[in-house]
């Protein structure tokens, strides 16, 4: 199965933040809506997922 990749540069964001997660992708998908909500102050909304997985990309 094809690594992703998800980095928060490619995400809009005030904080600048530059973590870039990588592995399989339901791997990535749960560490980034973690650190959305964790970091970010996202309110784990029921589109969070899909809109993390729309900018994800192949390593």
């Amino acid at each position: 199965m094809a690594r992703m990749v998800a980095d928060c540069r490619d995400f809009p964001s005030d904080s600048g933040c530059t973590l870039t997660i990588a592995g399989e992708e339901g791997e990535v998908l749960d560490a980034a809506v973690a650190h959305a909500i964790a970091v970010h102050g996202h309110a784990g909304e029921p589109d969070l997922r899909d809109k993390i997985r729309e900018g994800l990309k192949a390593e």
